[in-house]
Formats: C-alpha cells, structure tokens, sequence
C-alpha cells in the first residue's frame, strides 16, 4: 500500500472501534513488550552499528525505558481510561460532569536518529495506550535500528492499525508524508523540521506535541559539591557521544571553582572511558560523517584543555572540553549535540540569571549547589522544558513527571500518564436530569437579572 492508502486503511479501521476497547489496548501493548523482547538481541546489534552503543547504555536509555512505559500503561490503563468525575456548580443543580477520554484517531509519530528506539517506541506506546492508530516515521540515519523497529511492527501489528513509513526517506519524504491528513502529530527532532511540521499541521489545524532541543546550560555554583558535579556533568554530557538533546550544552562555572571543576572532570573521564576512549567499548560514534565535520569545526576556537582527539574513519570525538570560550563562537550559536563542552565563567550568578532571560528557553536547565535559597531563587526566575538540581538527564527516565519543552524547545509532554493524556482528547460532558426543570434559565429575562446575580456572585 501507498502512504495515502495507510492512512485511509487506519483511519477506517479506527472508524469500526476496535481500539476503544481497553482490554483490547491492553493485549497490543502486551505483544509489543513480546516482540521488543524477542528482538532485543537484534536491538543491540543495530544500535551498535548505528551509534556503537554499548548493551548497557543501549538497555539503559532505549530498551528498558520503552519497557518500563509499556508495563506502567498496562498497569495503569484501566484507571486512566475511565471517565472523570469532576465538581458541578450548584447553578447546574442535579447535574453530574465529567471528562471523557477519547482517543484522537490516526496519529503521525516522527522520531529522529540519536535514541532511535525509544524516540519512536515510548510515543508509540501512549499512542496504543489511548486507543489511536499510528503511522511511523523513522529516521533514515539510523538505518540499522529503523530496520529492526520495522520488523518489529511488522510481526506485531497489522498495517491498518500500526505501520511504519518511508523508513529509508529524508526531508523530501517528510514533506510528502506531511502532506497526508492526521488527527494528531507528534514530532521528535530538530526546530527547522519542527517548524515545517507546524506549518503542514495549521493547514488542517492539526494538534501537535514538538520534542526539540536547544542549548541546555550546566550552571556549577561556588559552594557546589564539585566532585560528584564533576561525576555527574561529565556522565550526562558524555553519554550516547553527546549526542542527547537534554545534554548539559555548556558548561557555566562560578570563577573561584573552575579549575577544580575542570581538574575533576578529567579524572572521571578517565575514570569511566580510560586514558584512550577510542578503545573503550562504553564509549559511542558519532552517527555520519556530516555532524563529524560540524562538530570538528567547532575546535577551532578556544582552548581545548582536555581531549580534541577525532578520527573521521571511525567517527570517532573524544570526550573534549574547551576553556575561554566567547559568546560569539559558533559553538555558542548553535546546539552542540556532541562530545565537545564548551567552557564560560561567572562572578554572580545574578549575571547568569540576566543572561539566560535573554535567551531562548532550552529544553533542560542544571544547576549545582547546595543551597535551598540559591535553587528557589533559579528556578522562580528562569524557564526551561525541565531539568535537575545536582544532576544531569535523569528527569527524563522518570515517568512520574512529564518530558517537554518551552518556547524554541517545544511544546506538549509526556512520558508515563502524560503520553496517554498527549494522545487524548478530554471530552467535557455534564449530564443533567430530567427530573426537574427550572423556569428561570428560560426568557422572558424582564426581573431576573438581580437573582441570576446573587445566584451567579
């Protein structure tokens, strides 16, 4: 079948509804869980070839997360799928109101490169959860694991329910699949696709959630614990090669620390990769050859203090960070999304404050420190899709709170319950009796105005 006969074939059979069954929901994400399980072997081959993920990581931030949002949706789905009952004013007296869930019909879920399993499988999951059809689109970069993802869906679901598109098309193949009509869109990527997403979704006033990114800045104050900050910046920045669109971007250290900073990092560099990363199975590839050469040109600039050691055959970066770095530098434009971190320093972290309010909102935000008044002052005063106090990453692998983004980072969320609320439609419903009729509501209006007042006030 075509696209256009996917679509139409899906949204038929979302017509018949079958998928508003819950049990039903519930058996599909049962066989996915099945069939990941089934192939989970073949997951770690593919991620290897893609990004020379290690089965740790390639379990950690893609497998065991997708597993862990379907065994929550299956456990949960029954609550969440229930009508809500909601509070009823007393001008609606005998009424009752609720929320019903509706699933929205045939979705577009659109995944990127960096974690192409989880990317495109945790959506997929609150997309089943919530009673959808969905059409895939995959990334044509990570060729290997878009292939196993295809096999997947292909040996679970049949095309008129789940189906998997254009797997080895690029930006030409998204603006034809986008020319299609959905019920809903839910994007994972850069802001230039995410604005063609957009502008193609308006033309139908499709609803849309964009997953995107931007410069995520790693503030360190001065009475941080700078060890375990130097232990975890470095573990958050280095992951998946850098190439995670929550990574901490650059690296905003109060002055009097830096060096102690800089000096500890080094060593859990060593620490984690060796004295040669390039031989450490732990340590990924960059995806292709064209974001090794934009990451290359970002060292030209600045003084690289540690690493700055590439290799283009295997697309290989060390772990690099560069000190006396300027705003202006091209590794301060655009998001790195790479193991290259850049370095800046501060006096106040008011001058940090002032700073960031000039700038675009990212999708996560760090700060370390270990005062309860500097933390409350940050977050009242700047905004980000999300991020952590003494950390780095690890709000997104909760599913007790919503991932998403803010202003050039995104919009709409999910993750646990909030990607089966992405992928509904609350219907707001109140029900009145029919036992009793009040005159009043009713015109003519002639002396009624003061008591609708006093019932109203």
């Amino acid at each position: 079948m075509n696209l256009n006969e996917i679509v139409e074939s899906q949204r038929k059979y979302y017509n018949q509804g079958e998928t508003l069954d819950v049990s039903f929901r519930i058996a599909m994400l049962k066989k996915l869980k099945n069939s990941i399980l089934a192939y989970e072997e073949n997951l770690y081959d593919a991620l290897w070839q893609d990004l020379r993920k290690s089965k740790f990581e390639s379990y950690e931030t893609e497998i065991g997360l997708v597993i862990d949002e379907i065994d929550l949706s299956i456990k949960k789905l029954r609550s969440w799928a229930k009508p809500k009952r909601k509070r009823t004013p007393m001008v609606h007296f005998l009424s009752y109101s609720y929320r019903y869930p509706n699933p929205y019909g045939v979705v577009l879920i659109m995944s990127p490169w960096n974690y192409p399993f989880q990317l495109t499988m945790s959506p997929l999951v609150g997309a089943i959860a919530a009673g959808n059809c969905a059409v895939i689109k995959p990334s044509k970069y990570s060729k290997a694991t878009s292939e196993i993802m295809e096999k997947i869906i292909e040996d679970t679901f049949k095309v008129n329910y789940v189906s998997v598109v254009e797997r080895e098309g690029g930006r030409e193949s998204i603006q034809n699949i986008l020319k299609e009509r959905y019920d809903y869109i839910f994007f994972t990527g850069g802001t230039t696709v995410g604005k063609v997403v957009m502008e193609s979704a308006s033309k139908n006033l499709t609803p849309v959630t964009l997953e995107l990114g931007g410069k995520s800045p790693c503030i360190v104050d001065s009475d941080a614990n700078i060890d375990l900050a130097a232990k975890r910046i470095v573990w958050g920045k280095f992951l998946n090669c850098g190439q995670t669109c929550v990574a901490p971007d650059y690296l905003w250290v109060q002055k009097d620390v830096k060096y102690k900073l800089l000096d500890r990092m080094g060593y859990y560099i060593t620490e984690f990769y060796g004295e040669n990363p390039n031989i450490s199975p732990d340590y990924p590839r960059i995806i292709n050859d064209r974001q090794f050469d934009r990451l290359i040109s970002y060292l030209k600039k600045g003084n690289v203090v540690i690493g700055g050691v590439y290799d283009k055959e295997t697309r290989y970066i060390s772990p690099t960070i560069i000190d006396n770095v300027e705003w202006d530098y091209e590794i301060m434009k655009d998001e790195i999304f790479g193991p290259i971190m850049p370095v800046l320093e501060f006096s106040t972290i008011e001058e940090v404050i002032d700073k960031l309010r000039g700038k675009e909102k990212p999708l996560a935000f760090y700060y370390f420190t270990k005062s309860k008044d500097k933390e409350k002052n940050m977050m009242i005063k700047t905004t980000s899709g999300g991020g952590c106090i003494n950390d780095t990453i690890i709000h997104v692998a909760s599913h007790h709170v919503p991932f998403g983004g803010v202003g050039a980072s995104g919009m709409g969320a999910y993750h646990g319950k909030a990607s089966f609320d992405t992928f509904t439609h609350y219907k707001s419903i109140i029900k009145k009796s029919n036992l009793l009729d009040i005159r009043f509501r009713y015109a003519p209006y002639a002396g009624k105005l003061k008591w609708l007042k006093k019932i109203m006030g």
